[in-house]
């Protein structure tokens, strides 16, 4: 996945609060500025400003550190506590001297989220013992942690978040049962270590499991059986070549599906059909057969940058899928702009060989109602030159917000 989203990320990522945030504040500005027009502005005024401020409340995104590329949402409402370090913004000393519950001696435990407890990048060789029995949230990327014992977590049963990333995990030292045991853990995260299998016996609640940037050759078998609830799984950036019948088994609410990096020559079978979020960038494709999306109920973006893809390999009917919104070709070989459905509203090709303007890839037909949704189009770094569109475009692109070329 890139780490540059260059405005490809913004909508399928749900920036759009961030956005509705930004234009909330700029129409409370306007307003304030308009109050003495009538006796009803300043109460619009007010209730705008209460509007901002509740929204900016309820969601906030922790967007300059990696968590394996998508975006960490933090709902403030729900009391979730915040994944950034406290390290050198508060006094620990004073932390300890007013919080009347234990805490392990190199952790901080945070009296205003007392079921949050932060042993980030303290260079920590093992999980701290004695965890306070209310941990919830458990924060350890950063250490050089290279196992972990179902002791370490033998007496905290209503763990919510477990992030380990950037440490030196391993699979032949992960104890199965101290995840298994976590029966109310709902995120999991340990990217940028050293596993080299997807865990098994994780536990039936996980929402989220991000295993990015690992050694990762297979899937255990029946890893995915319980995880009913998991919505998003990053496995970008590891070494898997394929994908077998039963893989991923039992996730049948999964949403976003990151299999970036890998070793792919092919898209993979048996994914999940649940899927609407599919990203394979950086694999090396072979070719694209028709049918190679086929079996998804209702695919909306799909990211195939940086391929190698060629157009005589990719079938011109295989993106024709009528339920996507956005799709990334972009750093390809590509030749020729394939069909796409008159639905989709993103499309990135740049850097590629393309050559020609064809309006038939976007409109089979041009009417009143027959037209491209198309919003974003890029084009640029191709061998086209604005002079090449045809003359009809305008009419096929009608709603066309911005293109590149």
């Amino acid at each position: 996945m890139k780490e540059d989203y260059g405005g490809k990320d913004v909508w399928g990522l749900g920036m759009w609060e961030v956005f509705e945030e930004k234009e909330c504040i700029r129409q409370w500005a306007n307003t304030a500025v308009i109050s003495s027009a009538g006796s009803m502005a300043p109460l619009r005024c007010v209730a705008l400003l209460l509007l901002c401020v509740w929204r900016s409340a309820s969601t906030s995104i922790e967007g300059d550190l990696d968590y394996g590329g998508v975006p960490l949402w933090i709902n403030r409402l729900l009391g979730e506590p915040s994944v950034l370090s406290l390290q050198g913004r508060m006094d620990r000393a004073w932390y300890r001297a007013n919080n009347p519950e234990g805490c392990p001696q190199q952790c901080d435990c945070p009296i205003h989220w007392p079921t949050a407890v932060y042993c980030d990048h303290r260079a920590l060789a093992h999980s701290p013992d004695r965890l306070p029995d209310k941990t919830q949230y458990l924060f350890l990327q950063g250490n050089n942690i290279s196992s972990l014992s179902s002791s370490a977590l033998a007496n905290v049963t209503g763990l919510r978040w477990l992030i380990l990333d950037h440490n030196q995990l391993q699979s032949d030292k992960l104890d199965l049962a101290a995840l298994q045991n976590q029966t109310q853990l709902c995120y999991f995260f340990a990217n940028h270590n050293h596993l080299s299998s997807v865990p098994s016996a994780l536990p039936a609640g996980l929402r989220q499991l991000r295993l990015a940037h690992n050694q990762i050759h297979t899937i255990s078998p029946g890893a995915f059986k319980n995880l009913h609830n998991l919505t998003l799984l990053l496995l970008q950036g590891n070494r898997l070549q394929t994908i077998t019948q039963g893989d991923f088994k039992g996730l049948i609410k999964l949403n976003l599906l990151d299999l970036s990096g890998n070793l792919f020559s092919s898209v993979p079978r048996h994914l999940p059909p649940s899927v609407q979020q599919l990203y394979l960038s950086n694999n090396s494709l072979s070719a694209l057969g028709e049918d190679s999306f086929m079996g998804f109920l209702d695919l909306k973006y799909l990211r195939l940058s940086s391929c190698g893809l060629r157009s005589p390999n990719v079938h011109p009917q295989v993106f024709n899928i009528s339920s996507l919104v956005e799709l990334d070709l972009s750093y390809n070989n590509l030749t020729t702009i394939p069909t796409v459905p008159t639905t989709l509203q993103y499309l990135y090709l740049e850097a590629n060989e393309i050559q020609e303007f064809n309006t038939t890839s976007f409109c089979r037909e041009v009417g009143p109602l027959s037209y491209s949704r198309m919003r974003i189009l890029r084009l640029d770094g191709n061998k086209l030159s604005y002079q090449q569109l045809p003359p009809d475009w305008v009419f096929c692109l009608r709603v066309l917000h911005s293109i590149y070329i």
